[in-house]
């Protein structure tokens, strides 16, 4: 994973389902039965990046946030 990787998050207690983000990205935003967005967890590849931005950036209630994927973990040993 690249060290600008980026990941889509919502924050679930400020989203009210309007939808609109899985329409300007669903490569990786579907809707659940009740209009609640289920982001792909996998890190944004730079093709699809202006996507997400567009997403984030439409959210009425800001709750979808585009942000740098944390580094991987090492494990102790």
């Amino acid at each position: 994973m690249s060290p600008k990787a980026k990941i889509l998050r919502l924050n679930p207690i400020t989203c009210v389902a309007h939808g609109m983000c899985a329409e300007l990205f669903p490569e990786r935003i579907t809707l659940d039965d009740w209009g609640y967005p289920i982001i792909d967890p996998a890190p944004i590849p730079p093709e699809l990046e202006e996507h997400a931005r567009r997403a984030t950036d439409a959210c009425p209630t800001l709750a979808l946030l585009l942000e740098r994927a944390p580094a991987p973990r090492v494990p102790h040993r």
